[in-house]
């Protein structure tokens, strides 16, 4: 069963802390990009389109799915609380409470990842719209 809280400690939630990584850099990445785009590179407004929201469905993705991690993370932190109980032989409240509480910390960080990323995404999708809007005020298509 130590396998199965490494797993919780170091496979859930370090998951999900390199996929947090991975939308922030995609967020960067993005906002560099809108702040420089040239509105005249693009021959028409789909190409425009595929070049703003290129990459912005991981973020979306990982802000969806977050909390999911997180909750897989907490299931599997309980049943190890459960197991530990039922091979020890006795119920300590104590140690029922600090494997409670330490499986809840996957839900802690799902979520600490799940909100940020949402934010991120609304504001990058509200900055696409922008652009969008300014390219077919432009071009008037």
């Amino acid at each position: 069963m130590e396998v199965l809280k490494e797993t919780v400690d170091y496979g859930v939630i370090g998951l999900l802390l390199a996929l947090s990584l991975w939308c922030v850099a995609v967020a960067v990445e993005r906002w560099l990009f809108y702040r420089q785009v040239d509105l005249t590179q693009f021959p028409n407004r789909q190409v425009f389109e595929i070049a703003l929201t290129k990459r912005l469905v991981v973020i979306g993705t990982v802000a969806a799915n977050a909390p999911y991690i997180g909750l897989l993370g907490t299931v599997l932190g309980i049943m190890l609380t459960f197991h530990t109980m039922g091979t020890s032989k006795t119920i300590a409240v104590s140690a029922i409470m600090i494997g409670l509480s330490l499986a809840l910390k996957a839900t802690a960080v799902g979520l600490l990842v799940a909100i940020p990323c949402v934010v991120m995404n609304n504001v990058l999708r509200r900055k696409v719209s922008e652009l969008l809007t300014l390219y077919q005020v432009q071009h008037g298509s």
